[in-house]
């Protein structure tokens, strides 16, 4: 009996040991596949992470494509989230920019905003609503739209004024020249217009291709931008629309790298500007929004500071016609490129 007893716990203790070996190898060949999957990965990583570069070098050689135009695939949805599933009839558009894109793209609205900035040609016979900011209710009600239109940067001014009225509303931003190009594919996509915005999408990128591999080559000067409000002049930071035109050609906008200003517009502190001395300035004034050419001569006359900048001394100093410059544009954005491109290289 004890030899039974004996012979089963050997055979127990023997099964044990049996047991704990194979758990053993069972963990070893875990760890060799864990350390294979992670080496598998880590390679596919390497992998993926060469082809991306791949892919960057040869887009930043051929530039950018309808297919690969910089526009941000997730902005657009968002853009286009903005609107509603069924397409409207009765559009009312409250922004030049975007009455801009409309006319490009053949959708013609039922209302247009006034304004001291041209409309498109071809919305002359259109009713015009009132100001972007506060439209007269009474004509959008006669208008009776099924969507309002407006600038991003103007919705609460917007909903404010169209408070006490149910309407569907969509809004898109135009503030900076990668806004347009963002704005202009989410109404083309939105409706349809794939033709009409691949034409002019096209002409952008072959301008926009063109001009940054041009300044590839060329020592670009360090520049601040400057604007004429009712009574003084700000600087402008790459936030503006003229400030991202600069920062896309590649040159330096001394109120982001040496000012270190948040806001879009920005008073101006002299000593400061003295101590950055950017090479160029460039000066967007019009009386019929802001402070004139001859307000900026004045501010020059009478702050010797201003004759110390080598910009000053060198005659690089340009006032920007107000037509290209003064709103975001579609239908300028490439002259505005050409000419800022001409302010670097003159």
């Amino acid at each position: 009996m004890d030899y039974i007893v004996r012979k089963r716990k050997g055979i127990g203790k023997a099964y044990l040991i049996l047991l704990l070996a194979m758990m053993a190898l069972l963990v070893a060949c875990s760890n060799d596949d864990g350390d294979a999957t992670d080496e598998k990965v880590a390679e596919q990583e390497v992998e993926n992470e060469e082809e991306g570069l791949e892919e960057n070098n040869e887009a930043e050689e051929v530039g950018l494509t309808l297919e690969n135009d910089g526009i941000d695939e997730a902005d657009l949805n968002e853009a286009l989230e903005e609107f509603p599933e069924e397409i409207p009839e009765r559009l009312i558009t409250t922004s030049v920019p975007l009455a801009e894109m409309l006319s490009l793209l053949d959708i013609t609205p039922v209302g247009v905003p006034t304004s001291t900035n041209p409309l498109p040609e071809d919305f002359k016979d259109i009713d015009q609503i009132g100001s972007p900011m506060a439209p007269d209710l009474e004509v959008i009600t006669e208008l009776s739209p099924d969507l309002v239109l407006g600038a991003e940067s103007l919705r609460s001014s917007l909903e404010e004024s169209l408070g006490g009225m149910d309407l569907p509303t969509a809004y898109l931003r135009t503030d900076s020249f990668d806004d347009l190009k963002l704005a202009f594919k989410a109404l083309g996509t939105y409706y349809g217009k794939t033709e009409e915005m691949n034409e002019k999408l096209q002409s952008i990128l072959d301008k926009e291709n063109e001009l940054v591999q041009l300044m590839e080559d060329e020592t670009l000067p360090s520049v601040m931008l400057m604007i004429g409000t009712s009574d003084s002049f700000m600087v402008m930071s790459d936030q503006s629309y003229l400030g991202s035109l600069v920062d896309r050609l590649g040159a330096e906008n001394i109120a982001t790298t040496l000012l270190n200003v948040e806001s879009t517009y920005s008073t101006m502190n002299m000593e400061d500007i003295v101590v950055a001395d950017p090479d160029l300035i460039l000066v967007l004034a019009s009386g019929d929004h802001g402070a004139t050419e001859e307000m900026f001569e004045k501010e020059v006359e009478n702050n010797d500071l201003w004759k110390t900048l080598s910009a000053y001394e060198n005659d690089n100093i340009h006032i920007l016609d107000y037509e290209v410059f003064g709103v975001t544009s579609i239908l300028n954005v490439e002259t505005a490129l050409s000419e800022v491109v001409n302010f670097f290289i003159e």
